[in-house]
């Protein structure tokens, strides 16, 4: 299957429609998920340290409808109907990544984004932080580029140039930062 194809597919996966108070309230394609004003559904962020206390960050691909080639954290998707959260990231870092970690649910949030004329985030977040040892197995198909960096360089950088960064990254790390920094490496 080439990247285009594995794209388009994912944008038939079957997500999760939630209230504001994250209780299931049917299901809709990721692709009208995220058209016009979007859909609030549930979705996840990951965000993993390497044994050295640096973060992974990514650039998202190219052929990302929404924020392409925008920096954002280790891996961030949705749960497909039917499939628990925490699960559904841990396949995720596996797909993406190419490897696998111990996550640590740290907090959810509501967000709404919108990107252009394309479409929107609205998003109940579900926020891990996980560590891993090992070599990475990157799917070119989802990530243009990635690197490791510190807790203080991310920090200075999304200050610098905040508009390099997808719109949930920022969010998150100001979050993290102020309520979960003692539980970072």
């Amino acid at each position: 299957m080439s990247a285009t194809d594995s794209a388009a597919s994912q944008l038939r996966d079957t997500l999760i429609l939630v209230d504001e108070n994250d209780n299931e309230i049917g299901t809709s394609e990721k692709v009208d998920c995220h058209l016009g004003r979007g859909l609030l559904h549930r979705a996840f962020s990951v965000f993993l340290f390497n044994p050295d206390g640096q973060l992974l960050i990514q650039q998202r691909s190219e052929q990302k409808m929404l924020w392409p080639l925008y920096w954002a954290n280790s891996c961030c998707s949705h749960p497909r109907a039917g499939e628990n959260t925490a699960s559904a990231a841990r396949r995720r870092i596996r797909e993406e990544l190419g490897v696998s970690s111990e996550l640590n649910f740290l907090y959810k949030f509501i967000y709404h984004a919108e990107y252009d004329d394309i479409g929107s985030e609205y998003e109940n977040c579900w926020v891990y932080v996980g560590h891993f040892d090992g070599e990475l197995d990157i799917d070119s198909a989802e990530i243009a580029d990635w690197k490791f960096v510190t807790p203080e360089q991310l920090t200075a950088d999304i200050e610098t140039d905040p508009d390099s960064y997808s719109p949930w990254l920022k969010l998150e790390w100001a979050h993290i930062n102020k309520e979960f920094r003692d539980e970072l490496p």
